[in-house]
């Protein structure tokens, strides 16, 4: 089972590569640094805080693992 501390470090380190695609992403559709910037840290909050309660819960859910023997 995983320690709170490393579904923490596992949401930031994903979040920091889709914030890089995100903020790349708004800087192509919108043409604006600033605007991407303000998308990009704006979503890094809000995704990590939602990744890392979605692998909390996962964590509840048995479907898929396997016992050690």
């Amino acid at each position: 089972m995983d320690t709170h501390s490393r579904s923490f470090a596992k949401a930031l380190s994903w979040r920091m590569t889709g914030t890089v695609d995100t903020m790349v992403i708004s800087m192509i559709v919108t043409g604006s640094i600033k605007l991407a910037a303000t998308i990009g840290l704006t979503e890094v909050v809000t995704k990590s805080v939602l990744y890392y309660l979605h692998e909390r819960a996962w964590l509840k859910i048995p479907y898929g693992r396997k016992t050690g023997a």
